[in-house]
């Protein structure tokens, strides 16, 4: 059997990626490398690194969310070279946060970086923020000061 093309694993990440808003990372985790320079960085801060770190910072991500819809992905630009990938989107979804009574609309603005490992596509790093529109420079102090 052929290994997946980056496109392929794409597909795969797309489809995992609203898990997470579902309560499921089971789709998200499989397509993560689990060698010990893996990252994440969420919309929730901080950074992770190494499997547990990261596998651990993606449980408590899926505990914020119910409920979560796609709405779309706006792929900006990817790149493909022998062994590294990545690509940076826009990710728009519906979910109910924190038990919120309804859904809010999200617009997360996404870079996901991968790597090949013994033929296959693995995640290595994912930054996702809520900055996907321009930020005033007051927005950007007022976070630095949280």
């Amino acid at each position: 059997m052929l290994a997946p093309s980056f496109q392929e694993e794409v597909a795969r990440y797309h489809e995992a990626v609203p898990e997470i808003t579902r309560g499921n990372t089971g789709p998200i985790k499989d397509l993560y490398s689990r060698l010990e320079d893996v990252t994440l960085a969420n919309p929730f801060g901080g950074i992770a690194k190494g499997w547990a770190q990261v596998e651990a910072r993606l449980d408590q991500a899926a505990r914020q969310f119910q409920d979560g819809e796609m709405l779309g992905f706006d792929t900006i630009t990817s790149y493909t070279a022998r062994d590294t990938a990545y690509l940076v989107e826009t990710e728009h979804f519906r979910a109910r946060l924190d038990g919120a009574a309804a859904a809010e609309e999200f617009a997360l603005r996404v870079t996901s970086i991968f790597r090949r490992e013994e033929g296959y596509w693995k995640l290595v790093h994912r930054h996702a923020d809520p900055a996907a529109r321009p930020q005033s420079r007051r927005s950007l102090a007022q976070a630095a000061a949280s």
